[in-house]
């Protein structure tokens, strides 16, 4: 470790510069030789350096989503060219070239991190080893050492000697108690972080490989961090517990906020949006527009979530438009009660018409015909006018009443209307 760590001493000089600096105002505040003076520089490293990487930190989000877009089809390469690895990994760059991706882009907070965290433990070695470093000169390094972060020196490992942790002023087991909370505290930081990323911020609709890696290293990384945490100083430990907690937020805050499509946490950031516009009737925030223009600009290719939340605007009486904003729409108009109240928005429902039995149905048949009957207008023919055999026809006509005289119709029950096919004679 301690060779890997002097690689990176080119930068060891400005990283234990900006400790001196933010220790003289801590220093002020509680003491020069306090774990808090100290303690609290090492934390301030980590937020400036944080601060400093969240425009890598944004290009990592969209390099993970990137790579969760392209999952199909990478799926879809890897079984088509399964038995030629090398035309596989050919076609994977080209998806890669075409889509402008980078699977290293995921990665570029922890490497762009490494230099200064492997500065930070030389320079704690150093202070532990009683050797000036940087711009640590030989007053600071005696007020390092007597720094005690919960009764644990900064330089002190869990690992080292109850000789060499007594010489810097504290007990074995005060040290590996604080130690062992700390490991177990970084080691639960960076799995909650993880989990939330897998459990909240990945599209449930896409099953791929990569999701299976990802859950692995859910697990994998907070064993590593355990294994490997017996052997950092306290001062490294703090160091690494702030940046999982700074993470741990940030990611937080970037999942509520911005959540990827199709996720569980975009299904809830729409809820709230919902419920948010629908009591305002506008898109208030900024970034709340660029959602909704998004959402638009998707069209038939918006997922489950997307549809359910244009539909709500639509009953709410609202419409999205290209720029992100919302109108009220005038197709979707309030439905009056009877007695004049709101009902539902939208277009009202259309009644359908009860079923009536074949008794009413046959009633109203007759009725109908009577009704017709009493309307019909008078015309010029009397009733002595109108010829006797055209009575039947005439009453057969208007409903298939029976005809006076006590006729019986000519229209048989299961016959078809019109002229009829004379019947073949019986062969006998």
């Amino acid at each position: 470790m301690d060779t890997i760590a002097s690689l990176f001493s080119f930068i060891t000089t400005p990283v234990s510069w900006v400790i001196v600096q933010f220790h003289s105002v801590y220093g002020a505040i509680f003491g020069p030789d306090t774990g808090w003076a100290w303690g609290l520089s090492i934390v301030s490293l980590v937020i400036l350096i944080r601060i400093c990487l969240i425009p890598l930190f944004v290009k990592q989000i969209k390099a993970t989503r990137a790579m969760q877009t392209l999952q199909p089809e990478m799926k879809k390469i890897q079984e088509r060219y399964k038995n030629d690895k090398q035309r596989q990994s050919e076609e994977m760059m080209k998806l890669y070239k075409e889509t402008g991706t980078n699977p290293l882009s995921s990665c570029l907070p922890i490497l762009a991190q490494s230099p200064f965290f492997f500065a930070l433990y030389h320079v704690l070695n150093s202070i532990a080893s009683n050797d000036t470093v940087g711009v640590i000169n030989e007053n600071l390094l005696q007020s390092a050492q007597k720094a005690h972060i919960v009764g644990a020196p900064l330089a002190v490992k869990f690992t080292d000697s109850a000789s060499k942790v007594e010489a810097l002023g504290a007990t074995l087991t005060d040290v590996r108690v604080v130690t062992a909370v700390m490991i177990i505290l970084m080691s639960a930081s960076q799995f909650f972080t993880q989990r939330q990323l897998m459990t909240k911020n990945v599209d449930t609709t896409v099953k791929t490989p990569f999701m299976q890696q990802q859950k692995m290293l859910m697990y994998v990384f907070p064993v590593m961090f355990a294994v490997f945490g017996i052997n950092f100083p306290v001062g490294v430990l703090v160091y690494w517990l702030t940046t999982n907690v700074w993470t741990m937020g940030q990611q937080m805050y970037v999942i509520r906020n911005n959540p990827t499509p199709g996720s569980k946490a975009q299904s809830e950031y729409l809820e709230r949006l919902h419920k948010h516009v629908t009591q305002r009737e506008k898109v208030s925030r900024r970034r709340d527009r660029v959602i909704v223009k998004a959402i638009v600009a998707k069209g038939r290719d918006r997922n489950e979530y997307e549809r359910k939340f244009i539909n709500g605007l639509s009953k709410a009486g609202l419409a999205a438009q290209a720029d992100g904003t919302v109108i009220k729409s005038e197709a979707a108009a309030a439905v009056q009660a009877e007695d004049g109240t709101p009902t539902t928005t939208g277009t009202p429902k259309r009644q359908q018409p009860k079923r009536q039995t074949k008794a009413q149905r046959q009633s109203g048949a007759v009725g109908g015909v009577k009704a017709a009957g009493e309307q019909e207008p008078k015309t010029s023919l009397t009733k002595s006018d109108v010829p006797e055999d055209a009575k039947p026809a005439a009453a057969a006509k208007k409903g298939g009443a029976k005809p006076a005289g006590g006729t019986r119709s000519k229209a048989q029950s299961g016959q078809r209307k019109g002229p009829q096919r004379p019947k073949s004679p019986s062969k006998k």
